[in-house]
């Protein structure tokens, strides 16, 4: 019997409105996002390569939705086995039957369709954070190809371990309320990954290489928290309490986080910057994502304050290990998505979701902390190496860094025949063809 065969047809008389209301904002917010990361990492390169940053988000967020209708959804929440999921669903078909596992306590009120859709923004994210770890030296012709790959070889078995009840993670019994394995970790381990594929910037660390647009940097920062409620309270798909704790969660480990990295500022350089307040929020948003609809406000307090501190001292790590993680994704999202999944072991709380467990703090013991580990350890190094290796098959065949000359120029010039700013009024030089080194 095919696995559509067996699958139960969705019963939409369960269908509750104000969640599908919800979800469809929530959808929306999440998407907001990516632009954010774009002004977000676009002011912290130098002004030759904002174009560059804007551009490669831009294209994610195409590439990723085409994918993602195709084989994305199918190869993530399929009904596979506990590694990948099957084709069931592709081209968004079947899409009124079931999703697998959402059965019983954890059915769904909102439709499949809306689901897959929501899903889709997470898997739309998770590589364009990569880019900050890449940024000023990826050519764009290889980035283009690297994307859809890394979608189906990389993101879509890694959401079907952690988010489809049926992927071994998540049947083990490890949480994940809204991606801190799935986005934050995930595109951690792989912009450590393409960073290390790539080499170092050609200076760097000997050429100060500053963010040339904070204004940037804090717009940027502002659409993320912004568009994080989204990303985190729509996560329970229903407007219900979880959803509101997740929302309250979100804010409180943000606001915790960017004066615990603030402080860190001024304990170590005596005065506090306006990129590191913007880090900090962020990295507590990173934190608090698996951990949101799990966890008390005063958990959250705590797990912001701590990531905020750690992330704050990791950021300067790469200086020790000569990896040039251009703006800090390793520092933030791999070691704030570890610390926010580790925390949930510690946090979680059944009187704040029942559908959850009990962490050591909560008498629940051990076991869920072990799980967590387990599967946030599994899940960076899959995606570290499967990465690595699909950074340097792209290499052989396409060849991955720009030329030095381009690098020099800025890529807006030499691969997009473009410049961000024209402060001059004078008229845009375009370089098309082979000099583009596209």
């Amino acid at each position: 019997m095919s696995p559509l065969a067996a699958a139960p047809v969705f019963d939409a008389s369960g269908t509750n409105a104000g969640a599908v209301a919800w979800v469809l904002a929530a959808t929306a917010l999440v998407l907001f996002m990516t632009p954010g990361v774009a002004f977000f990492y676009g002011g912290m390169v130098r002004a030759q390569h904002v174009l560059s940053m804007l551009m490669q988000n831009l294209v994610v967020m195409a590439i990723v939705s085409v994918v993602w209708v195709l084989v994305g959804f199918s190869l993530a929440f399929g009904q596979g086995n506990g590694l990948v999921g099957d084709l069931s669903h592709v081209g968004l078909t079947a899409m009124n039957l079931q999703v697998p596992g959402f059965s019983g306590g954890s059915a769904m009120v909102i439709p499949p369709m809306l689901f897959a859709l929501f899903q889709m923004m997470f898997a739309v994210i998770t590589p364009a954070i990569v880019t900050g770890a890449t940024a000023d030296r990826w050519r764009f012709a290889s980035f283009v190809a690297f994307v859809p790959l890394w979608i189906v070889l990389v993101y879509a078995p890694v959401a079907h371990w952690v988010f489809s009840p049926v992927g071994w993670a998540s049947s083990w019994g490890a949480l994940d309320f809204a991606g801190g394995m799935v986005v934050h970790t995930n595109a951690g381990a792989a912009g450590l990954a393409m960073a290390i594929v790539l080499g170092r910037r050609r200076g760097w660390p000997r050429v100060p290489m500053r963010p040339h647009n904070l204004p940037l940097v804090v717009l940027g920062a502002s659409i993320l928290w912004f568009g994080w409620f989204g990303f985190n309270a729509g996560s329970a798909l229903r407007a219900d309490s979880v959803a509101v704790s997740a929302f309250v969660n979100t804010n409180t480990a943000a606001a915790s986080a960017l004066l615990a990295w603030s402080a860190v500022e001024v304990l170590r350089f005596r005065r506090p910057t306006t990129l590191g307040a913007a880090s900090g929020l962020v990295a507590g948003l990173v934190a608090i994502t698996p951990c949101a609809g799990y966890v008390t406000p005063l958990a959250a307090l705590a797990i912001g304050f701590v990531a905020g501190g750690c992330c704050a001292g990791a950021v300067s790590l790469k200086l020790w290990f000569s990896v040039d993680d251009s703006l800090d994704v390793v520092g933030v999202h791999l070691v704030g998505g570890v610390i926010g999944t580790l925390c949930l072991g510690l946090f979680a709380s059944t009187a704040v979701n029942p559908y959850g467990q009990d962490g050591l703090f909560y008498g629940g013991g051990y076991h869920l902390l072990g799980r967590q580990a387990v599967a946030v350890a599994a899940v960076a190094a899959y995606s570290f190496v499967a990465t690595y290796a699909l950074g340097k098959v792209l290499d052989r065949v396409i060849g991955n860094r720009v030329r030095a000359g381009d690098e020099q120029q800025g890529l807006d010039l030499s691969l997009h025949g473009e410049t961000g700013y024209e402060l001059d009024g004078g008229p845009v030089r375009r370089v098309v063809g082979h000099d583009a080194g596209v």
